[in-house]
């Protein structure tokens, strides 16, 4: 899966969804996309991921208390 970095706008390529998909995780392994180059598996961190297409990553795929914030008082 490609995710782009909000800063920088690079892509990156996730090693693992599953890595992703966990809340309790705060970043993700993966390698950059430029140029021609295999770059090396490095860490990133979600909260500086987005989809290439802008919009944000989910909130339970970030914050382990999203739920407890997202429900009705």
């Amino acid at each position: 899966m490609f995710l782009k970095n909000k800063q920088s706008g690079d892509l990156i390529k996730v090693s693992s969804v599953e890595e992703l998909f966990e809340p309790t995780k705060d970043s993700v392994t993966g390698s950059l996309q430029s140029g021609e180059d295999e770059h090396q598996q490095e860490s990133f961190k979600k909260e500086l991921l987005i989809f290439p297409s802008g919009e944000d990553l989910p909130l339970c795929w970030i914050d382990s208390e999203y739920r407890s914030k997202t429900a009705p008082e």
